[in-house]
This record gives structure tokens, sequence and C-alpha cells, in this order.
């Protein structure tokens, strides 16, 4: 009985583990993709301010999310955004539960079209 219990315990322990350590990545792969999805909003809807500026409002759109989140490395970008589209991608790195085992980095990428303010047009004479 006791020798069945050694062999049994440890793979059931493992089992657990890797269960508990699936639902981290994924809880940190859904927070990645949330702030990433909460920077495009910010940076999309800026009014007439420049690009850059609305790439700044993105970037700090998603890093107020993810601190409110708790999370404490990440890494925030709007590289690849044009005057046309905004692009963010949030790279955040996940605890583990299991022993020797390197920390996963989950990255998430979103990208949207700009919204641009026209002045209407005059039809007719």
């Amino acid at each position: 009985m006791s020798l069945g219990m050694a062999i049994v315990f440890p793979v059931v322990l493992i089992l657990i583990l890797t269960v508990a350590q699936t639902g981290l990545w994924w809880y940190y792969r859904q927070l990645a993709l949330t702030a990433a999805r909460e920077g495009v909003d910010a940076g999309r809807v800026q009014g007439n301010r420049s690009d850059e500026l609305k790439n700044e409002a993105a970037r700090k759109q998603a890093e107020t999310f993810l601190a409110r989140q708790g999370s404490k490395e990440h890494v925030i970008s709007t590289d690849g955004s044009t005057a046309v589209l905004i692009r963010v991608t949030v790279e955040v790195t996940a605890p583990v539960v299991i022993p020797f085992v390197t920390r996963p980095t989950v990255t998430q990428r979103v990208e949207a079209p700009r919204e641009r303010f026209l002045p209407p047009q005059v039809v007719g004479p």
C-alpha cells in the first residue's frame, strides 16, 4: 500500500501543479490581451492630436490597466503603428508554480484603424 502511494502521489502532485500552471498561463494571456485592447481603444480616439501623443495615450492606458491588475513584469510597445493604424503589443511574464521551470512569457498584439475626424463635405453649388 505505501509503495503504491509513493509512486502515485508524485504523479498526481505533478498533474495538479501542471493544471495550476496552465491556468496561470491562460490568465496572464487574457491579461495581456485585455491590456492591448484597452491600449488600442485609447489610442484610436484621441481627436486631432498627433500620432505620437495617441501612441503615448495607448501605452499609458495599457500600463494603467496592468498596474490595476498587479502585473509587475511587462513590456508595452506601439512599434509598427502608422498614421492609419494603431498597434499595441503587450508582453507579460507569468509566475510559475512548478519548480525548475522557466517563467513563460506571453505576448499579445492588437491592432485597429485610427479614427480620423474630417470636416463635412459640401455637395452642390
